[in-house]
């Protein structure tokens, strides 16, 4: 079992999981809600980023960042970042 990302990790990870999406959300439907008053287009915006981001992308780049760490790590072990 690999050990618990640090809390800058996780940072990193979150990041690297929300710009994204909200970049890609933002450019595909961004011109088409810019008539919505904000509110309702930050609404449209979380309801789409967070799920993708929570459900999808983070347990993903977690598992790839388990990987990476343990391969890196002499036998496995846990490594401090």
């Amino acid at each position: 079992m690999s050990a618990t990302p640090t809390v800058h990790r996780r940072a990193l990870i979150t990041w690297l999981a929300v710009y994204p999406t909200i970049t890609l959300v933002l450019g595909e439907l961004g011109p088409r809600m810019i008539h919505l008053p904000l509110l309702l287009r930050t609404l449209i915006l979380t309801g789409i980023v967070v799920p993708a981001a929570v459900y999808v992308l983070i347990p993903v780049l977690h598992k790839l960042n388990a990987a990476a760490t343990t391969r890196r790590s002499p036998a496995g072990a846990a490594q401090a970042d």
